[in-house]
């Protein structure tokens, strides 16, 4: 197994009453999406903070798409959009 650290901001955090966890991949690696997906697995407080299609995703601190492969070491930040003003 691979762990990876992810990181959640803001309102996702409030929301999942968690700041950071390791986790653990169930493959060398995956895509962000699928990372999104074994998260959602966990219930509905993590269905409903993802649902979102606006949560932004960042790979080792770079802006990070469905797509990105995230792998061993990685970190992982979920965070929601950010507003101006």
């Amino acid at each position: 197994m691979s762990t990876i650290k992810i990181l959640y901001f803001a309102k996702l955090r409030d929301q999942l009453d968690c700041a950071e966890e390791a986790f653990e991949l169930a493959s060398e690696a995956c895509s962000v999406e699928q990372l999104k997906a074994a998260l959602c697995e966990r219930g509905e407080s993590w269905q409903k903070a993802f649902a979102d299609s606006q949560v932004l995703v960042a790979v080792n601190q770079v802006m990070a798409t469905a797509d990105t492969q995230v792998s061993a070491n990685d970190e992982v930040g979920f965070f929601p959009p950010v507003t101006g003003g």
